[in-house]
């Protein structure tokens, strides 16, 4: 464990820990209430559930850290494949919870197999940039994309819009920041991506022919109070509430009142109007500085990494927590329609804080390599010398 901590970025480490351990807490406090008085469990059943994804995340984490990053290089393909093949399992097999099918029960334990396809994505997409120097034809860039729009169209059909969207965000995001020689094609498609995201956000926001009656309702987001009665609006309105019930300081910790089953899904996607309740203004901004020094440092590192193929990991992770924080808070904040993803750390979701668990854990590892290739550099300037 020392030689690990000697190795790793110690910064993002503690950043990482604190936030984890701030979930944790707030995850119990948010879901305190529910527990009892709508599943009829034990008061620590969704604590210990997600202390337990922490813990083997914990171990995963080591496991990972020690493994070389070109060691997937001979595995990508096989695992957007194999998550490709798992979201069609979904479509027969799987359980519908939200009216989405996008659970599958394994040996009794339920995964969420969208949530591990966006690491897939990242995975797939920094493996396949990364090694790939020169391209022949004009569309072989936009070949590596394909497999990944794949993906975010079976999400899509679950139907999980939110996720489908964070999907083909990511995969946008990753295509942007790679350093593609000049190249006209590419530049032209850059900007048509950018023109259809615009066009089909409004497409879908003024169109019920691709949308279920629900999900078109979502795209009516804006003044939730004045539409109480209506399920989006009544969501986030009751999360303006508890925001203006916690103030500058808050109620207190464990004291929130609008987790007695007035926020809906309390302890995973509006769990931050719990936590500014029971915080204040000063608790939220402090989680914010928090994601802010997340995102700089994951930024940091994948500018200054050399090797291509680890610096898209770290971006795509980037990418992955950014989405993440921009849809969860612009959606329960009624700047965006309301899609209900979890919030990076304070969400409850087993499927979702193991996923984040492995990509920093990814990242970590290209910490780790960026050193042993400083020491090699500096040996040979020795041994030259």
């Amino acid at each position: 464990m020392r030689d690990i901590l000697r190795k790793i970025d110690i910064p993002l480490f503690l950043v990482s820990i604190i936030l984890i351990i701030l979930g944790l807490i707030m995850i119990f406090s948010a879901s305190s209430v529910v527990t009892i008085l709508q599943y009829k469990v034990d008061v620590y059943y969704f604590f210990e559930r997600q202390l337990i994804i922490v813990i083997l995340g914990f171990f995963l984490s080591l496991v990972i850290m020690n493994i070389p990053l070109s060691k997937y290089r001979k595995s990508a393909r096989f695992i957007i494949i194999f998550t490709i093949a798992l979201l069609f399992v979904l479509k027969s097999y799987g359980s519908i919870t939200n009216s989405a099918k996008s659970w599958l029960n394994i040996f009794g334990f339920t995964i969420q197999p969208s949530e591990f396809a966006k690491t897939a994505i990242i995975i797939f997409l920094a493996c396949t940039y990364g090694t790939k120097k020169n391209y022949k034809g004009k569309y072989d860039p936009f070949m590596p994309l394909v497999p990944c729009l794949m993906v975010a169209a079976l999400v899509a059909a679950e139907p999980d819009l939110g996720t489908a969207m964070i999907i083909g965000g990511i995969t946008v995001l990753i295509f942007f920041s790679i350093p593609f020689s000049r190249n006209s094609t590419i530049t032209y498609s850059k900007m048509l991506f950018v023109i259809a995201f615009v066009l089909g956000f409004f497409v879908l926001s003024n169109s019920k022919m691709f949308l279920s009656e629900t999900q078109a309702n979502r795209f009516n987001y804006m003044n939730p109070c004045d539409r109480y009665q209506e399920d989006t609006g009544y969501q986030v309105c009751n999360g303006y509430i508890a925001i203006n019930n916690g103030g500058l300081f808050g109620v207190g910790l464990g004291k929130s009142t609008q987790k007695y089953l007035y926020l809906p899904e309390a302890h995973t996607d509006f769990i931050f109007p719990v936590i500014v309740e029971e915080t204040g203004l000063f608790g939220g901004f402090i989680i914010l500085l928090l994601y802010l020094f997340l995102l700089f440092k994951l930024l940091s590192i994948a500018r200054g990494t050399k090797d291509l193929t680890s610096s898209i990991i770290v971006y795509g992770t980037f990418a992955y927590l950014l989405l993440h924080m921009v849809v969860n808070l612009g959606g329960i904040l009624a700047l965006i329609p309301l899609t209900g993803v979890p919030l990076p750390f304070m969400s409850y979701g087993g499927s979702y804080m193991l996923n984040l668990i492995i990509l920093l854990s990814l990242c970590q590892r290209v910490v780790i390599e960026n050193k042993q290739r400083k020491y090699r550099t500096e040996f040979r300037k020795i041994m030259g010398g």
